[in-house]
């Protein structure tokens, strides 16, 4: 891991492999999880994978509250990087924050990936449309994440303490920026017409946090948008079959036309 400096902000970052630039936005979920995923987007691409403020080694200022600060951070961040146009690819908390950054400026994204993204309410008040994952058991919450836990479910009691508190350091910065309201924006949805550039939602056919039907209708609400479902996986599809998803992504990095 590197650093790069943001305005006053020190934040890691990832740099793998080389090539056009990819921006990787990543969840709550444990980040060391997704070096095979990186390694193979990057036999395509140079990603870059900063670590949100507050995630890892990251330092947070008081200010940064909001999933709004995040998705302004990033646009500074591709402004300051002079990667011309990118491809953003935002993963379940990443890909609200990719959203965030989609309806206040396109001008630096040339394509955008959304894998099994939060961030938008669609049912009613009293309809939940993403899992509690607070209130669920750790055993409920692995199977609602993965579609074989016992297969890619990380075992905690192998890390080490510093592994283990840079998972902690993740978990709480996640509730910060999303706990209330829980993982969305209220005023998103309105504004999902302004993300102008092609899209690709990819999804966890077995994802049991935010389910399929969940990125139907957000592949629906976008104006530019694709679904293409990964099968045997759950939330966190660029995990379990990492293969499948980058190669989804390259095709869609392909094609001329949506």
């Amino acid at each position: 891991m590197e650093r790069i400096q943001i305005g006053d902000l020190s934040l890691e970052m990832l740099t793998v492999g080389a090539g056009p630039p990819l921006l990787f936005l990543h969840g709550g979920d444990y980040f060391a999880q997704h070096r095979e995923f990186f390694d193979r987007l990057g036999r395509h691409w140079q990603v870059v994978v900063p670590r949100h403020p507050g995630f890892g080694n990251s330092e947070r200022p008081g200010a940064f509250r909001t999933i709004h600060d995040l998705a302004y951070l990033y646009l500074d961040l591709l402004e300051q990087l002079k990667f011309g146009k990118v491809i953003v690819v935002g993963a379940s908390f990443g890909g609200w924050v990719a959203l965030e950054m989609g309806v206040r400026c396109c001008g630096a994204i040339d394509r955008l990936v959304l894998i099994d993204s939060l961030g938008v309410k669609f049912g009613g008040r009293e309809e939940r449309d993403i899992a509690d994952i607070y209130a669920l058991s750790s055993d409920e919450l692995l199977r609602r994440s993965f579609f074989d836990p016992l297969r890619v479910a990380p075992e905690y009691v192998r890390l080490s303490d510093d592994e283990l508190n840079e998972i902690a350091r993740d978990r709480q910065a996640t509730a910060l920026y999303g706990w209330r309201p829980f993982m969305h924006d209220p005023g998103l949805r309105q504004w999902l017409h302004r993300v102008r550039v092609p899209t690709l939602v990819i999804w966890g056919e077995n994802d049991g946090i935010v389910t399929p039907d969940y990125g139907r209708k957000l592949c629906r609400s976008l104006p530019d948008a694709r679904l293409e479902t990964v099968g045997q996986a759950g939330h966190y599809p660029q995990i379990e079959r990492p293969n499948e998803v980058a190669d989804a992504i390259e095709r869609f990095a392909r094609a001329e036309v949506l």
